[in-house]
């Protein structure tokens, strides 16, 4: 079995909140749970599979513990290493820039050399525009907790039942 870290940054404890969730939902994989703003260096290159979790703040900025992270992204070590992104946004608030924030880790970590999984569809979502839509998906799970929180754990389920093929 792979090891997993579920690593997240939360503002207001939705991505946190989230990333609990899906730790819950893979706990026969025992996943390490990691806030990016405890996380090192070796939190990401010693897992083999990273659920990245982030929050979009203002129009389409990174969630801060982010940002102050994201200076070491490009340093990382993480060739064949797999990546699933998630994140939490306000698609009535900031239909223009839903989700943007996992778009960004999208560009930083695509320099790292690990393989990306866990694309959704954007099927089902209300927004205008999102920098984490490439190819007409998703490039990971897109959660509003705060105008569709009906649909989080069942958007939730389904990721994760995705991403299981490439957890064995």
């Amino acid at each position: 079995m792979k090891s997993i870290a579920i690593i997240y940054g939360s503002s207001t404890d939705n991505t946190r909140e989230a990333a609990e969730l899906i730790a819950d939902k893979l706990a026969d994989y025992s996943p390490k749970l990691i806030d990016v703003s405890d996380a090192t260096v070796e939190d990401f290159e010693s897992a083999d599979v990273l659920l990245l979790g982030t929050s979009t703040w203002s129009v389409g900025e990174l969630q801060d513990d982010w940002d102050v992270f994201s200076s070491k992204i490009k340093n990382l070590k993480l060739q064949g290493k797999t990546i699933a992104l998630f994140g939490v946004g306000d698609s009535a608030g900031y239909p223009d820039t839903f989700v943007d924030a996992i778009g960004i880790l999208y560009d930083d970590f695509a320099q790292t050399g690990a393989q990306f999984v866990g694309e959704v569809s954007t099927d089902g979502y209300t927004f205008d525009d999102s920098q984490s839509v490439r190819d007409g998906k998703f490039v990971g799970l897109a959660l509003d907790a705060d105008n569709e929180s009906d649909l989080t754990e069942s958007r939730i389920d389904a990721w994760v039942n995705d991403l299981k093929q490439y957890l064995d």
